[in-house]
């Protein structure tokens, strides 16, 4: 059975991302420290909050270090969901200043809005466009919607880092994937059947 180590940044409610993992035939567990980390063979980073502080604690706890050597070293399979895949960037607009995991050539900018109708944050469903074979997308037709809360959102300067897209404030990012490393904008553990699906394809890459 697939552990899963959930990452726990101290800002996030994770209850809905652990039962999800375990209705997929997972076996997660809750993490806050990098000995405990050691023992996962997948690794979710979800969060909720802001990235200045999710980046302090990252580092204060030691765990930014342990996912450096875990992912980018160890090639563990990684996926981080709304503000967790925004901290792999480089930086954020919402915090200037402060440095996020910096696995990935992109930055996080505020929304902004193309419409009268549109609104951020940006909360609800909407739908997503992934790329042509993409294992995390397997199965989940373009145009699917999943389940969004945000006001920012990733600008890759590597073209080849988005699997998928949103035409929400002009069209943004909404997942990405670099070798073992990915994303998602949306929540997953939020966005039944579809989120069920999603998470099922992490599990076997």
């Amino acid at each position: 059975m697939t552990r899963v180590a959930i990452v726990n940044n101290g800002l996030s409610n994770l209850d809905s991302i652990f039962r999800v993992l375990q209705e997929c035939g997972a076996n997660p567990f809750v993490t806050s420290t990098p000995a405990e980390l050691q023992n996962a063979t997948r690794i979710v980073l979800p969060g909720v909050g802001s990235f200045g502080k999710a980046m302090q604690n990252l580092r204060e706890t030691g765990l930014a270090d342990q996912l450096q050597e875990m992912v980018v070293t160890d090639g563990v399979p990684f996926m981080g969901i709304c503000l967790g895949m925004q901290l792999v960037t480089q930086s954020s607009e919402e915090d200037a200043g402060v440095s996020g995991l910096a696995w990935v050539d992109a930055k996080v900018k505020k929304l902004q809005t193309s419409s009268p109708t549109e609104r951020i944050p940006h909360v609800g469903w909407n739908e997503i466009f992934p790329s042509d074979n993409v294992p995390l997308f397997e199965g989940i037709p373009a145009g699917t919607d999943f389940y969004f809360v945000h006001s920012y959102h990733v600008d890759c300067g590597d073209v080849t880092l988005p699997i998928s897209h949103t035409p929400y404030c002009g069209d943004f990012v909404s997942a990405i994937a670099k070798d073992n490393i990915m994303g998602v904008q949306f929540h997953p553990e939020k966005s039944q059947k579809a989120g069920f699906r999603l998470l099922n394809n992490f599990l076997k890459i």
